[in-house]
C-alpha cells in the first residue's frame, strides 16, 4: 500500500501551517483525496508531498505559486521533457535578472548610506573639535 499523509503530517514535516496547506490545494498545487464522515479529511499522496516539496523549492527561488505551478504541472504531463526544463531554464533566467537588479539597487542604497555616515561622522568631529576649543579658551 503507497504511503500517505494527513495535512498535519506535511504541515509538521514542512514546518507550515494548515492553513498554508488548504491555500496550496486552492491553488491547484496539491490535490488530496478525502475521507471520513463528509470527506473532511485530507489524505496527501506520495505525489502531493513530492508536489509540495517542488513548491516551496520555487518559491525559495522567488517563483509566484502560479509560475510553479506551470512547471510542476508540467511535469506532470506526458510532454517533452526538452520543453520543460527549457521553461524553467526561461523563468530561472527571469527571476536571476530581477534578483540582480534587487542586488544592484540595494548596493546603491548600502553605498548611500555608507556616503551619510562618513558625513555625518565628519560633521560631528568638527562639531566635537569646535567644543573642545570653546572649553581649552575659558
Amino acid at each position: 500500500m503507497a504511503t500517505t499523509y494527513s495535512i498535519s503530517d506535511l504541515a509538521r514535516e514542512f514546518d507550515l501551517t494548515t492553513r498554508a496547506m488548504r491555500f496550496y490545494e486552492d491553488m491547484g498545487l496539491l490535490q488530496p483525496t478525502r475521507s471520513g464522515p463528509g470527506g473532511r479529511n485530507r489524505v496527501y499522496s506520495g505525489r502531493d508531498r513530492t508536489r509540495l516539496k517542488l513548491t516551496l523549492r520555487a518559491k525559495r527561488l522567488g517563483l509566484s505559486l502560479s509560475e510553479a505551478k506551470e512547471i510542476i504541472d508540467m511535469y506532470d504531463s506526458p510532454r517533452d521533457t526538452g520543453v520543460q526544463l527549457q521553461k524553467f531554464l526561461d523563468v530561472l533566467a527571469q527571476h536571476r535578472r530581477q534578483v540582480e537588479e534587487q542586488m544592484a539597487d540595494l548596493q546603491a542604497n548600502l553605498d548611500e548610506i555608507k556616503a551619510h555616515q562618513r558625513e555625518a561622522r565628519a560633521l560631528l568631529a568638527k562639531a566635537e573639535a569646535k567644543r573642545g576649543k570653546k572649553t581649552h579658551a575659558a
